[in-house]
């Protein structure tokens, strides 16, 4: 098995520092909320068990080689129950992991080139792009470097390593939109102007509780603007994002136009980091993929079931823009497939396709670069393993998060639904298998990490009280998604049903629908035309509970009654703070300040040295119960609380002082003056904090700590 030979020296420090951290966690000398801030941008994540983690593997726009899918199968033997988890962002997850096994994983995840920093946690995640990116018969160019080259440019860049919360960004690899820009802070769709490539740019999407449709920042943005652009974006909104209220601190809040900045102010203040910025412009190579292509062709194979084979070619295989050539969607039920599938997988690809296998949005595979002649050689191998199911990304194909089965957010259990609508579609609706017009989408609550909100049908984990019992219920959401106008919609709530009364909402939706639409209409178009009220008054029926069953008091796969168990989510929670624990980070981003400098890393010593200032401000103004939020909050704060406090000579100009950040160029002579600053500024703090009254540590209970 081939792997790189080194860890890089970054991931060495990374995985090294895990290791600590958690010897530090076992000796209670790092408080639990405090660890699990730290874990979480190192892709260690809580789950629904105790005691265990769930890991989430970072692949850039879905991107694996058989070699990396072998290592992380044999991981998954090793440490965990053997199951991966392709997820709707392009990830892997594996459970059931032991905290202390995870530096292990990591280095070995390493060693094939594969990281999990970032993969959690309020950073930027992992980046998706449209899987058919690079071998899209409509695309204007290849999205697949420029994504590459955000990933890699943004990972462990000090800017967005503690933001209020986390980034998605997607790439799109053409205005159909399959990688549903639409909802993501950071949306980009390929356009060619003049011979000039470049993208239409939205910002501010966002999924979960409330949903937002993105803006429209740039009908056209250079190529060679997008990393500048994205770059001014996060130190905007690390700066003025809101950090207290953590259900509103994700960037479509701060772009929006009725309570935040709005589109242009967003764009102003973008406007002025630029100068900030390490490079104006930043070009991005274009280079050209070289797949090895067969020299023998699998052409003398002799497929057993003709007619199953063309059913999965019409349905499962699309023609590439490189002709000759073949990209082949593999169905992943649930997104889940074992460590033995998976080493099969890996062989299969290199011996029918080539080394870039891609994981989809809908949680599936894409092989890419298959010969027509080795078609009826891979369906057999597939089918043999039980991976040449038809419906790929159809309404046969249900997107499902793992809900109550790991998840501490879950409300209801969603994966065992989801196969009951798969078996629903296949045993009666036969006919609909390829019907690539309508899909189902399901996520446990209502966070959408199942996309319930962009499905023409979806649903999310609900309960609904009847008498003193509670019966599991999921929320149905209708008419959202891609339409073939290329136009991105949000469903809407309709109406609560119990959840073992789903697979009749199905059934009513689609025999409605196949008696009353009219031809050529599309499934949402029907849902506008008879509008919301029309379809609560269809399913209606289905939410009486005067003739209640005892089993719809149990969710599927109980037995026992159902019992809401919804825990907290690692992405919010109440924070235990110690002012000097909050200062010992104001002494970090000092000392990495220091080490960039060194390195002449000019931008990122002085971006850590701003958020050491900020870090100091902030400690000192919990210390006396003045409320902290956003940076150009604690900023302001500090100035008007402690102008006049002669321990602090800088107070009177704070914000004159450490806004100088986005007024200077980034070069040597200004990294070190304002490095120096921050240096002396801390000396102050420490200085001031040691003679202060009472100044045995303070607790601070906190959501906002993250500010």
């Amino acid at each position: 098995m081939s792997s790189t030979t080194t860890i890089s020296n970054e991931a060495k420090r990374d995985i090294e520092e895990l290791q600590e951290k958690i010897g530090s966690f076992h000796l209670g000398s790092i408080p639990e909320e405090r660890f699990k801030a730290f874990r979480l941008t190192r892709g260690v994540y809580g789950q629904r068990q105790q005691g265990v983690q769930m890991l989430r593997i970072k692949l850039p726009y879905g991107k694996i080689t058989p070699d990396q899918l072998r290592v992380i199968a044999n991981i998954a033997d090793e440490y965990t129950n053997g199951n991966l988890h392709l997820t709707t962002r392009q990830n892997i997850q594996l459970h059931h992991i032991p905290l202390d096994d995870t530096p292990e994983i990591w280095s070995r995840l390493e060693r094939v080139n594969v990281t999990i920093r970032e993969a959690c946690g309020n950073t930027v995640r992992n980046v998706t792009a449209s899987p058919l990116a690079g071998v899209d018969p409509d695309e204007p160019f290849d999205v697949t470097p420029y994504a590459h080259e955000v990933f890699q440019y943004f990972l462990r860049n000090p800017i967005c390593q503690d933001m209020g919360r986390k980034i998605k960004i997607a790439f799109s690899s053409n205005e159909k939109d399959d990688a549903f820009t639409y909802i993501h802070d950071f949306g980009f769709v390929p356009k060619v102007k003049s011979g000039i490539r470049g993208f239409k740019v939205l910002v501010g999407g966002g999924l979960g509780a409330q949903t937002f449709f993105g803006q429209v920042a740039h009908d056209f943005l250079p190529e060679e603007k997008l990393i500048p652009f994205i770059e001014a974006g996060l130190r905007v909104f690390d700066r003025h994002g809101e950090r207290e209220r953590r259900h509103k601190a994700r960037l479509k809040f701060l772009v929006d136009p009725k309570k935040g900045l709005g589109i242009d102010g967003f764009l102003r203040l973008v406007d002025e980091e630029y100068k900030a910025l390490p490079d104006q412009v930043h070009p991005i190579a274009q280079t050209e993929e070289v797949h090895t292509v067969l020299k023998r062709p699998h052409s003398n194979y002799k497929i057993q079931d003709k007619d199953a084979f063309e059913k999965w070619q019409r349905i499962n295989v699309v023609e590439q823009k490189q002709k000759g050539f073949y990209a082949v969607k593999i169905k992943v039920p649930l997104g889940n497939i074992s460590s033995g599938e998976a080493r099969r997988v890996a062989l299969i690809a290199e011996s029918y396709a080539s080394k870039d296998i891609r994981i989809t949005i809908n949680q599936g595979l894409l092989f890419r670069y298959v010969n027509k002649e080795s078609l009826p050689a891979l369906f057999a191998s597939l089918n043999e393993l039980g991976l040449a199911n038809l419906g790929f990304d159809t309404l046969a194909d249900v997107t499902s998060c793992p809900g109550t089965d790991t998840c501490a957010l879950g409300v209801t259990n969603s994966t065992r639904l989801a196969t009951e609508l798969e078996q629903v579609i296949h045993q009666e609706y036969p006919h609909l298998i390829d019907e690539s017009q309508i899909k189902i989408k399901i996520s446990g609550c209502m966070n959408s990490c199942g996309q319930h909100m962009i499905a023409n049908i979806g649903f999310h984990g609900s309960s609904i009280k009847n008498g003193n019992k509670v019966v599991p219920a999921m929320q149905v959401v209708i008419g959202g998604g891609i339409e073939p106008d290329h136009q991105g919609y949000i469903a809407e709530k309709v109406i609560k049903i119990p959840t073992k009364r789903i697979p009749d909402v199905v059934r009513t939706l689609l025999d409605d629908f196949e008696a009353h639409s009219e031809e050529t209409e599309y499934f949402n178009q029907y849902f506008r035309r008879e509008g919301k009220k029309y379809f609560y008054e269809l399913l209606k029926p289905l939410a009486d509970l005067s003739h209640i069953r005892d089993e719809e008091f149990q969710d599927w796969g109980h037995s026992e009654e159902f019992v809401p168990e919804v825990g907290v989510g690692e992405c919010a929670g109440v924070v235990l703070d110690l002012v000097d624990t909050i200062l010992g980070d104001s002494k970090e981003r000092i000392k990495w300040a220091n080490e960039d400098f060194e390195n002449q890393k000019w931008a990122n010593a002085i971006y850590h040295s701003y958020s050491a200032l900020v870090i100091g401000a902030k400690a000192l103004l919990l210390s006396k119960d003045i409320q902290c939020n956003t940076h150009k909050g604690i900023i302001d704060d500090f100035q008007a609380h402690f102008s006049g406090e002669p321990a602090f000579p800088i107070a009177e100009s704070f914000a004159q002082e450490v806004l100088k950040i986005n007024r200077y160029a980034p070069n040597q002579a200004f990294a070190k003056s304002y490095l120096k600053e921050a240096n002396a500024f801390l000396e102050q703090v420490f200085a001031f904090r040691s003679q202060e009254d009472g100044s045995t540590e303070k607790l601070v209970v906190s959501n906002h700590y993250k500010a």
